[in-house]
């Protein structure tokens, strides 16, 4: 049973590392991904449930020790005397067997491999970098994740294409969207569109264009065939290809994107200098008793079932509450202090 329950947590660990690496990449918009978002979604669960498994399983010896400690004390055995023979009456080498488990499981270095030493440095850098990765991820997500209307939802289930369109007739409701300091960042207005191979007239409300549209002006929309009346979808600062493919851009053209791509390099960055510090400066001893303590196992356990708990709505399409909103908006923060806290520990 001890080694089951040695090799349950060793994959708990390889299994949850792997998909949370799987479901952050496909935050970053990696992969086409329909609403609601099932792939990050199910790859986040598969993460969350090794995590608290792992952390269970490591709870189990301490649990069944106390119990048999429990058992012995009843059975009226005295300190200092040998609990190896089998007891008399209440069956006492049942539980007393625990004893020599109690003795391995409590030595973090029985429970690795041959040359344990590097495997718990590369192990600890490896945790790290996937840190630093996760809570990226998690930041660029909250981010800039697209967030469209039921009419491009629409357009893209009914099998959305991106064309180049005329504007057939002079704009209107042309409104300028000015920033802070008056200057203008692009127009939206209501257009007609003549469509290639496809509707001679097409609307499209809520246009978004960088320049001030003109009759005769060409534009990309996003259309669909089999859906003519949900109209178009045109927004200059979004990359249509990939709405219609189901992905979005993790850093779009424009501020946003290079905030998102500067605060990912920044976090990247932040745990690639953590890595090594909590790697390499440790003794391998004290990074071993981290890997194997339930009680840091559980907190990080705790912690990324928060955070999935507050992305879970974002992922379905649903409306998050206050709650739920504070966890996934400040996961990436949560993520790095619960990793952070529990290994300054080896630093002692």
């Amino acid at each position: 049973m001890r080694w089951v329950l040695v090799w349950a947590v060793r994959l708990c660990g390889l299994v949850g590392w792997v998909a949370t690496a799987v479901a952050c990449t496909w935050l970053l918009g990696v992969a086409p991904t329909p609403k609601p978002w099932e792939g990050p979604l199910v790859w986040g669960a598969v993460a969350v449930a090794c995590a608290v498994a792992r952390a269970l399983l490591l709870w189990v010896p301490r649990v069944v020790v106390g119990v048999a400690r429990r058992r012995r004390r009843r059975g009226g055995d005295s300190p200092g005397v040998s609990l190896s023979k089998e007891k008399q009456g209440d069956g006492g080498g049942r539980w007393d067997r625990w004893d020599d488990w109690e003795l391995d499981w409590g030595d973090p270095h029985d429970l690795s491999f041959h040359g344990w030493e590097v495997w718990a440095k590369l192990r600890t850098g490896a945790v790290w970098l996937l840190v630093a990765f996760a809570s990226g991820a998690f930041f660029v997500g909250i981010l800039t994740s697209p967030d469209w209307d039921d009419r491009v939802e629409g357009l893209r289930d009914a099998g959305a294409e991106v064309s180049v369109a005329t504007v057939m007739r002079a704009p209107e409701a042309v409104r300028a969207d000015v920033d802070d300091e008056d200057a203008v960042q692009g127009y939206s207005s209501r257009l007609v569109v003549s469509v290639p191979g496809g509707p001679a007239r097409l609307t499209v409300k809520g246009a978004y264009t960088e320049e001030k549209p003109r009759e005769g002006a060409e534009v990309d929309v996003l259309w669909a065939r089999s859906a003519q009346r949900l109209g178009g979808y045109v927004n200059e600062t979004q990359d249509l290809p990939a709405i219609a493919e189901r992905r979005w851009k993790a850093f779009p053209d424009g501020d946003l994107g290079s905030g998102a791509l500067v605060a990912f390099i920044v976090l990247m960055l932040f745990g690639g200098i953590l890595a090594p510090v909590f790697s390499l400066v440790p003794d391998a001893d004290d990074l071993q008793e981290v890997a194997w303590s339930p009680w840091v196992q559980t907190v990080r356990a705790a912690v990324a079932a928060a955070v999935f708990l507050g992305w879970r709505p974002l992922l379905l399409g649903e409306d998050p509450h206050l709650v739920e909103a504070l966890f996934a908006g400040g996961g990436f923060v949560l993520v790095f202090l619960a990793y952070f806290l529990g290994s300054v520990r080896s630093l002692g």
